[in-house]
């Protein structure tokens, strides 16, 4: 069979054998939202487990409204167009969701609240998780992580917490709880919790037994305010396709549900070669490609070669990571080294390590073969040579799984 992998601007060609193909994965298609404004106006109108919006802030004189910030493909301006009125009317105030990363500018607020921008712009504040003034200290975690929130939080007697869900690959899913952590949670907060990702039970789609979610949950449970959640499910092309409002722990769960529908893909077993793609424009650095690794592996055995395909055309992102594991001669030692001097970023290193620990990686990109190396990665010219090379290796018998869309499916086996 013939597969066209995606790569910058043109396709690889890579023919596979029948006999070896197990399976080619990608994001299921589902049908967009018709008229997106109006799915979440509906949404809006028939909120899950809450009293309808209006009803939600009668009698509250401080409403604060939680926005993700650039990062996240929230579709913030249309769920604004659902709420703005109401929230014009009662003089919210917004608060941008930065967790621990700098403040937007003025043409990324733009992007985040489109035409809403102008009318709320003397009315909003970006979270800042270093300014130890504006946050709280409500005590720790199940797990021991210490819990700072921004002060405005407990200032609010009501919150609307706006968001996206899809899986994450070590919180389990993006949205609903994460609004308040990482979201307007301190720098301490943000980072202890961030170090529970060395925990293998931190991964895509998992929740209860996540103890990074747990911290989230353990998180929500202490704000005192009164939640009303809108959450968006986008499609692989970044498209509204549902979206959920009311209480926030209802309205997320519906969310997940419909998340899991488009982004989790059930394979019959674990493959022995893993083609795993970072499409643009997720490809922009190893530290955002990644994800691809680690969806990868969840399709891959033991011992088994997961091969790259990510330009990572401007280089590996954050250094932090990729100096940690060049420090390392082998992954345990790189493990070894997060767990005894954790820093906000080497959960990134760790997930590398962690898989490196049981399988080959190889990559097809225009990083430098040094580069990969220092993150236990091999450097191969062409995706033929790299496959070529894992079917010797594992034998003619061996079976293959391509992920076309590697960051953002989540193999089930």
């Amino acid at each position: 069979m013939m597969i066209g992998v995606p790569y910058l601007d043109r396709e690889l060609e890579l023919k596979i054998p029948d006999g070896n193909l197990l399976a080619v994965v990608e994001p299921n298609e589902v049908e967009p939202s018709p008229d997106a404004r109006e799915t979440v106006r509906k949404a809006v109108a028939r909120p899950l487990d809450s009293p309808a919006f209006g009803g939600f802030l009668e009698g509250a004189k401080k409403i604060l409204v939680i926005v993700n910030d650039a990062t996240r493909p929230t579709p913030t301006e249309g769920m604004l167009d659902a709420l703005g009125e109401e929230l014009h009317a009662r003089s919210a105030r917004f608060i941008v969701a930065t967790g621990a990363h700098r403040a937007p500018t003025e043409a990324e607020y733009r992007q985040i609240l489109g035409r809403h921008y102008e009318l709320f712009r003397p009315r909003i504040e970006a979270h800042n998780a270093r300014d130890r003034s504006s946050l709280v200290d409500l005590g720790t975690t199940r797990n021991g992580t210490p819990i700072l929130l921004n002060r405005a939080l407990m200032e609010a007697e009501r919150i609307v917490a706006t968001g996206s869900v899809e899986p994450h690959y070590f919180a389990g899913y993006t949205g609903g709880r994460k609004a308040f952590l990482p979201g307007v949670a301190g720098f301490e907060t943000v980072e202890a919790n961030h170090k529970l990702a060395l925990d293998p039970r931190a991964r895509a789609l998992a929740l209860d037994d996540n103890p990074v979610s747990q911290d989230m949950d353990d998180a929500l449970r202490l704000v005192p305010g009164r939640v009303f959640s809108v959450m968006a499910v986008l499609d692989k092309h970044q498209r509204l396709s549902s979206c959920f409002a009311g209480d926030i722990r209802s309205s997320f769960r519906a969310a997940v549900g419909a998340a899991n529908a488009i982004f989790a893909v059930k394979l019959e077993r674990r493959a022995d070669i893993v083609v795993s793609v970072a499409r643009h424009p997720m490809d922009i650095d190893l530290y955002q490609s990644q994800k691809a690794i680690d969806n990868g592996a969840l399709a891959l055995a033991d011992g088994g070669i997961l091969i790259l395909v990510a330009s990572c055309r401007d280089g590996v992102g954050d250094r932090a990571y990729i100096d940690l594991l060049g420090a390392s001669a082998t992954p345990g030692e790189a493990l070894s080294r997060i767990a005894s001097g954790y820093r906000l970023g080497y959960h990134k290193a760790a997930k590398i390590a962690q898989v490196a620990a049981r399988a080959s990686i190889r990559a097809v990109s225009e990083l430098d073969e040094a580069t990969l190396r220092t993150a236990f990665i091999s450097k191969r010219s062409s995706l033929e040579q790299a496959f070529a090379e894992a079917l010797a290796e594992k034998g003619p018998t061996a079976k293959v799984a391509i992920l076309l869309d590697g960051t953002v499916t989540v193999p089930l086996v």
